[in-house]
């Protein structure tokens, strides 16, 4: 037996091969992380160290600097990818709808993809949180206001309880992307049925890398361009999934920017390379991998 308790192995070289979408095997997911930071909780993360590890609230320095990204990051990141004419994946904490109004007309406008990720940059482990009932509400706001159906998620800081699956297949979604576990997606198992593992990456993740790791600048490009040293030998058996991890108060920032539209510039000089959002990627997955029929109990509770 597999020691996942919601996915089945399954080695990448043992996979059915995959007719790619429109025949391009690289599929390129660009998913940018907004969140609602609270300014009178402890901060989700920091940049700068409480003084003598004294943690004190309202932490002006931590919170400032994740603000900074949606004054001055978001509006370097949006005008990156429209240059490009890429749409985003966006997963946004749905308190952001009304802390930050206009960063989320400013998505709405682009036309990207809204997708579940709480209400706030809190995680669903949280004692104080009732779960069914924040993803719940979560979703409502996000559905209201963007006219979408939502039906992708990505838990903040991708942590998860052990009904978290069968919640959002309760709740309509359709993918998620808090297991990092293939370069495709796989199929879940929950209560209510089926739900999609979409790729999401730790690797190439500006969170990771700059605010966790605090790699150079450079460093998302570098790990695009060896990631695509070894994707091409590999796209002649099977599509890959790429994605890039982005938040705005990490990669926006005027010493980084830079390297994410050359990231952008060597994507596009291929010729086997299309950028889709999570929704068109579990579109395309479930017209070459059907879902697998699953013993679903009774939605009278979740």
């Amino acid at each position: 037996m597999s020691s996942n308790p919601r996915i089945p192995f399954e080695m990448s070289q043992d996979r059915r091969s995959y007719r790619p979408p429109q025949g391009f095997p690289l599929i390129v997911h660009v998913v940018v992380n907004v969140e609602n930071w609270v300014f009178d909780e402890p901060m989700p993360r920091k940049l700068l160290p409480a003084p003598h590890g004294v943690e004190i609230t309202p932490d002006v320095p931590n919170f400032s600097w994740a603000e900074y990204g949606m004054r001055c990051g978001m509006p370097r990141v949006i005008d990156a990818l429209k240059t490009v004419g890429v749409r985003a994946s966006c997963t946004m904490n749905a308190a952001v709808i009304n802390s930050y109004p206009r960063v989320a007309e400013v998505v709405l406008d682009a036309g990207w993809e809204f997708v579940g990720h709480g209400l706030h940059q809190r995680s669903l482990q949280s004692q104080a949180v009732q779960e069914g009932a924040l993803i719940a509400d979560a979703l409502a706001l996000l559905r209201g206001f963007s006219g979408q159906p939502v039906d992708g998620w990505l838990g903040p800081g991708l942590k998860e309880t052990g009904n978290t699956p069968d919640l959002l297949k309760y709740e309509g979604i359709r993918y998620c992307c808090d297991w990092v576990i293939d370069d495709l997606p796989a199929w879940m198992h929950t209560k209510y049925g089926p739900l999609i593992a979409m790729p999401y990456s730790l690797e190439i993740n500006d969170s990771v890398l700059h605010a966790a790791h605090q790699h150079p600048s450079d460093e998302l490009l570098r790990r695009l361009t060896y990631t695509l040293e070894t994707f091409d030998s590999e796209l002649a058996s099977n599509p890959r999934v790429l994605t890039i991890a982005l938040h705005p108060h990490l990669i926006g920032v005027p010493h980084r920017i830079t390297f994410l539209k050359q990231m952008f510039d060597l994507l596009r000089k291929r010729n086997d390379t299309i950028f889709m959002t999570g929704h068109e990627i579990a579109d395309w997955f479930e017209t070459v991998e059907p879902a697998p029929s699953m013993e679903v109990v009774n939605r009278g509770a979740a």
